[in-house]
């Protein structure tokens, strides 16, 4: 068995949800959940399948984002793994628990825009993800003027009231 890590390839602001799921089903799934949850959405998907012609398979409403899912499933390469990237304007915050409730998603590895790696485990059958590295290392612990810079910041972007 070899350890790899993989890159995810993106720009700075796009954002993203990998996770694991186990039918080929999932790729019509996960589309129809992502268009029924947010009106108008912008996405791009793809699936690795690990059986039968073991394709990527892919869906979505935006070439620029089919493209970018297209590409990091190719690089990942690991069976029964989905990639799903986000339009400018639309948040994993805004489909995760849709993602999560579609009956194939076995689990979701990461929902973020910040740099990513997937750590993958190769053996002479293929791979599987065994995590990932999400954004950087703390560099503190948030002060009274962090948390009311916290606060503020879901305020302004309409989280919280």
């Amino acid at each position: 068995m070899q350890l790899i890590t993989v890159a995810i390839d993106k720009p700075e602001d796009v954002n993203f949800v990998l996770g694991q799921t186990h039918f080929i089903k999932s790729v019509e799934d996960l589309h129809e959940a992502l268009v029924g949850a947010v009106p108008g959405i912008k996405f791009g998907l793809a699936f690795c399948e690990a059986s039968g012609k073991c394709l990527i398979r892919w869906s979505g409403t935006d070439p620029a984002m089919i493209d970018l899912a297209q590409k990091n499933a190719k690089a990942i390469a690991a069976g029964h793994t989905f990639i799903v990237f986000l339009g400018e304007g639309f948040y994993p915050v805004n489909v995760l628990n849709t993602i999560k409730m579609v009956p194939e998603v076995c689990r979701v590895f990461c929902a973020t825009a910040n740099p990513t790696e997937v750590v993958i485990a190769e053996t002479d059958q293929g791979r599987g993800i065994l995590g990932v590295v999400d954004g950087f290392l703390p560099k503190g612990i948030e002060d009274n003027e962090e948390i009311k810079w916290r606060q503020d910041l879901l305020r302004k972007i309409g989280y919280k009231a």
